[in-house]
């Protein structure tokens, strides 16, 4: 009784201890977002322009980080919304809409009026009612020098058979946000955790809301059970049996003045609405299988079979001075119904490979999980590419490539399979390099990466690649649309105040003049 009481005090007090941060952390924004509100009704003013919806055939989108893709329900398409970009001296943040014809191959600039903001790390979520709606919560918006962030708590709908954007009001909703997740749920949106930064302070949430579809109403979910911890940048889905997944994420800690510490978590929780209306349970599940490494920044779809597939990231080594990153391009599946993690091996073309005969290994449709007893490791490949970008810097691309063993196989089938790894550099290879924060979606059973980051020393290079891999066959990626190395524009913050001035006014102009050329 007396132990019940105290985790009870305990709990009731990290409650006023969060709520206290929240309240600190609202009071020194407030005066960052007054700041940035008169930036974005500017933009806003230009959206304001726009009084008829136009439609103009275009190539790719430009390199970005942090937008939406997602799969128009009726239709053969792909919807990209928003997103940022970091040149080295100043950030661009997007609300752009972009429409990729999955048959065609081509993109679409698609300018309609009253546009949400410009933003990153928001959430989309699409549902089929009424000839498909796109539904768009939070995000932020930060300004020119990367040093103040706004935070959004508007939700918004795009209207997908009318081709019109639609505020919806209405109040109780979560608080100001972006790295949080949103699912669709039966008839509600359910969105989990996400963060708050402003330039001295942050915090992050652990909160979960319902969006009715049908009331328009918000509720904030009280889940009983251990929940995750406050975090951003995790997995959220749906689970065959109706249960609501959350993985991973990210999160960090002030550890003493100007000094803070991230987590990458890897824990995994299963929300479960219970009975009576309104009533949720959070557990704490330990899949088994081969789990993903350690790292943040990672992107997650559904796959054909109601498996949630894990795509890329990084994984960060901190010292008080330093961010190191290791990128990944790898693939992980997680299976709700067996509650096991598989590891996504490529089985390579098929000419490529030699034939074998077929056994139940391989009828997983290329998945590879870890069997019995320990598996021998081999040495990971490493592999150089390098990129020459516009200003004639090399940019070298370093990705380790674990084992095809690891995964489970013999060694024997894995060297039948080799000309996928791109371990060796004679044999043809189409695959993604490392990123993180890419956008992802999967459609007809193929799965569409585009876009994101990573970094090569102290640049950071966007990218605006397309790839493609069939999920059902498992042989290779294809390359749709190729990194444009004219693309990676990077502007040393060492370049002389003259330089920075008249690349800055060049920067706005091209900006405002691009979006005038998409109307």
């Amino acid at each position: 009784m007396g132990k019940k009481g105290k985790k009870e005090k305990k709990g009731r007090g990290a409650e006023k201890t969060a709520a206290k941060m929240e309240k600190k952390v609202s009071k020194r924004s407030r005066k960052e977002e007054e700041d940035l509100e008169a930036l974005i009704a500017h933009f806003q003013t230009l959206d304001a322009r726009k009084t008829q919806v136009t439609e103009t055939p275009c190539g790719p989108p430009s390199p970005r980080l942090n937008a939406s893709l997602s799969v128009h329900p009726e239709k053969d398409e792909l919807i990209l919304f928003g997103g940022e970009y970091f040149n080295g001296q100043k950030t661009f943040v997007y609300n752009d809409l972009y429409v990729y014809n999955i048959r065609k191959n081509t993109w679409t600039n698609v300018d309609i009026p009253g546009p949400p903001p410009r933003r990153c790390a928001h959430q989309a979520v699409v549902v089929p009612q009424g000839g498909g709606q796109l539904w768009l919560f939070g995000g932020e918006f930060a300004s020119p020098d990367g040093e103040q962030f706004y935070h959004y708590k508007d939700l918004w709908v795009l209207h997908l058979a009318t081709r019109t954007w639609e505020q919806v009001r209405s109040p109780g909703g979560p608080s100001g946000r972006s790295g949080h997740r949103m699912v669709a749920w039966k008839r509600e949106l359910i969105l989990f955790g996400g963060f708050h930064e402003s330039a001295r302070d942050y915090i992050y949430y652990n909160d979960v809301y319902s969006f009715s579809l049908d009331s328009f109403t918000w509720s904030r979910l009280s889940p009983s059970g251990p929940g995750p911890t406050p975090r951003s940048g995790c997995l959220m889905t749906v689970s065959p049996q109706g249960s609501i997944v959350v993985y991973g994420g990210y999160s960090k800690q002030r550890v003493r003045k100007d000094v803070d510490r991230g987590t990458q978590h890897a824990d995994m929780f299963l929300l479960k609405s219970e009975g009576g209306e309104g009533k949720w349970v959070w557990t704490r599940i330990n899949p088994s299988g081969v789990k993903p490494t350690p790292r943040s920044g990672f992107s997650a779809a559904v796959a054909p079979n109601q498996q949630t597939l894990l795509f890329g990231g990084v994984c960060d080594e901190e010292e008080e001075e330093r961010l190191d990153g290791m990128f990944f391009n790898d693939l992980y599946f997680y299976d709700a119904t067996r509650n096991r993690w598989f590891a996504g091996q490529l089985k390579g073309p098929k000419a490529e490979r030699k034939k074998r005969r077929r056994g139940k290994a391989e009828e997983c449709g290329g998945l590879c999980e870890q069997e019995q007893g320990p598996v021998s490791a081999q040495e990971p490949l490493e592999v150089v590419k390098e990129v020459v970008a516009e200003d004639g810097t090399v940019v070298t691309i370093k990705q380790m490539l674990a084992s095809p063993s690891v995964g489970g196989r013999p060694p024997a089938q894995a060297e039948t399979e080799a000309c996928a790894s791109t371990a060796d550099p004679d044999c043809p290879t189409a695959e993604p390099c490392p990123r993180s924060s890419a956008m992802l979606a999967v459609k007809h059973g193929l799965l569409y990466v585009y876009g994101g980051m990573f970094e090569a020393g102290d640049r950071q290079v966007t990218l605006s690649d397309l790839h493609c891999l069939d999920l059902h066959k498992m042989e290779a990626w294809k390359t749709l649309v190729e990194m444009d190395p004219e693309a990676h524009e990077w502007l040393e913050e060492s370049d002389s105040e003259e330089d920075s001035s008249s690349s800055e006014g060049t920067e706005t102009g091209d900006e405002e003049s691009g979006e005038d050329k998409e109307e």
